[in-house]
Formats: C-alpha cells, sequence, structure tokens
C-alpha cells in the first residue's frame, strides 16, 4: 500500500494574466494531484493574491520539489508548506478503504493543526469595508494592526499575547459594558447570569478593565476544559468548528471604533468575551 503525504502549500502572486496557471503547472510537472484550492486578496504580494493549495503527494521529497517549482516561478512570493499529514494507510491494502480515505478533506487532527487557521481567515483585522465606523481612521487601522500582527505570530504552545489596551480602547469598552450590564438581568438566561459574576471575580472583568485572553482561558480550562486563543479576523464556518472539536475557541483581541460603542460589523473583544464566552 502506498502512503499519500497530504500537504496544503501557500504562495502568493502579483496579479497578472496567467498568474496561477504558472504555479500549477509545477504540479503538473511533478505529477501530484491537487485536491483543493482557496484564494484571498494578498497580504504579502502588493495588487496580488495568496493561495492555498491541498495536494497529494507521494514523498516528502516529492512535495519539497514541489515547492522549490513554484519558487521558480518570478511572480511568486512567500512559498511554504503551512501543514502536512500522511493519509491513513487503508486497512488491509483494500481497494474500498483507500477510496474512502482519499474522500475525506483535511481536518485537524491536534491542537497544533490549528495553526494553520493563522492566515487563512475570511477578513483580516485591519482590513476594513468603507462603511466600517474606523475606515478612514489611520489611527485606530494602525493599532488594529498592530493586535492582528500578535494574532498572526502566535502559535500553539506560547503565552497569549497580552494588550495594553488605551484609555479610549477602555473606555470604549466601559460604554458597552455598562450598558449590557443593565440589559442581562432582562434579557440574558440563568446560565449566563450565574457565569457572569464567576468571570467578575477570576478574569478582572469589569466595566474599567478589559480582561486579557489568557486569563480566561485559564479560567475556562480549569472549569470547562475550553482555551482561547487569539485570531486575526473571521473564520470560515469549516475552521471555527475544527477548533470547537478541540475545545478551543479563536477570539479577536482588536475592539470596535469608539465613534460608534453599540455597533460593529464584525467580531471584536467586546462580542467574544461579552457574548461568547460567558
Amino acid at each position: 500500500t502506498m502512503r499519500e503525504l497530504r500537504t496544503t502549500l501557500f504562495f502568493s502572486v502579483q496579479d497578472q494574466v496567467g498568474a496561477l496557471d504558472e504555479c500549477l503547472h509545477a504540479l503538473k510537472a511533478a505529477d501530484v494531484s491537487m485536491t483543493r484550492i482557496e484564494s484571498r486578496p494578498s497580504k504579502v504580494a502588493e495588487r496580488g493574491y495568496d493561495f492555498f493549495v491541498d495536494i497529494d503527494a507521494r514523498t516528502k521529497e516529492l512535495v519539497e520539489c514541489v515547492v522549490e517549482e513554484i519558487k521558480r516561478v518570478k511572480i511568486v512570493r512567500d512559498v511554504r508548506i503551512v501543514s502536512s499529514l500522511g493519509a491513513l494507510e487503508s486497512l488491509g491494502g483494500g481497494e474500498g478503504s483507500q477510496g474512502l480515505d482519499q474522500q475525506v478533506p483535511w481536518f485537524p487532527r491536534k491542537v497544533s493543526d490549528l495553526d494553520t487557521f493563522a492566515e487563512k481567515v475570511l477578513e483580516m483585522g485591519e482590513e476594513l469595508s468603507s462603511d466600517h465606523p474606523g475606515a478612514k481612521d489611520p489611527v485606530y487601522r494602525r493599532r488594529r494592526m498592530e493586535i492582528v500582527q500578535k494574532a498572526k505570530e502566535y502559535r500553539s504552545g506560547q503565552p497569549l499575547p497580552h494588550i495594553d489596551y488605551t484609555e479610549q480602547e477602555k473606555d470604549t469598552w466601559r460604554q458597552v459594558y455598562t450598558r449590557l450590564r443593565d440589559m442581562y438581568p432582562k434579557y440574558a438566561c440563568r446560565e449566563f447570569l450565574h457565569v457572569l459574576p464567576l468571570l467578575e471575580q477570576n478574569c478582572a472583568y469589569g466595566p474599567d478593565n478589559i480582561p486579557q485572553i489568557e486569563d480566561i482561558s485559564r479560567f475556562l480550562k480549569d472549569c470547562t476544559g475550553f482555551t482561547l486563543r487569539p485570531v486575526m479576523g473571521l473564520l470560515t464556518p469549516r475552521d471555527f468548528l475544527n477548533s470547537l472539536a478541540f475545545r478551543v475557541f479563536h477570539s479577536t483581541q482588536y475592539i470596535r471604533h469608539h465613534s460608534d460603542p453599540y455597533y460593529t460589523p464584525e467580531p471584536d473583544c467586546c462580542h467574544e468575551l461579552l457574548g461568547h464566552v460567558p
């Protein structure tokens, strides 16, 4: 029975006619099968696109060969392997079981595999739509980029990033926290009302402090087995649910724009910590 190496490759290309075709030619030349491809606006190549390509190769050497071939394409930037795992060998070498395995899409099999989600988000934290309240605020955008970069660099097993929130950010949190705290008795469920005081006692929840996800993660792990980890932006539903299978919840750490504290078009730390965590 031949064991195949299922691998996800990441590379960025400049936007021009035939750019992707040049890269995929390297896969064809190496005789490897492409099983999935995703693209999104690039964070590496100016006016380009990032690609995530899943391939099934026969050997590690063949994967490395494909990487080297893609690197030779002049318009390519930042080629690397973001995940790699061996496909399950068929039980007893039967064709039926081998075919079944080939139909199963890649999924994380250990917590460290969640690191592959670091750059695979639908929307980046520093990329704001034109109707976002902070879209035209360069100071706010730079601040978000600083926080998002910490999430991008985080890897499993490291201490969770500590954010020194500004007074303006704390004021935005204070307004949201105070408004919701008044509404919880009427609208929140019994379980929520039971947990929130515990978070205030153990994780420094309060109107004058934005809690750190490291403190929350430790508390949740002791109580429920769940942990938190930072994320750059909105994950795909599949990646989000794959994380929950490991009792890991991805949480943003940036906060909404101060001009409109009661509205955000995307997840932020108020949404995560005052909505999902309790």
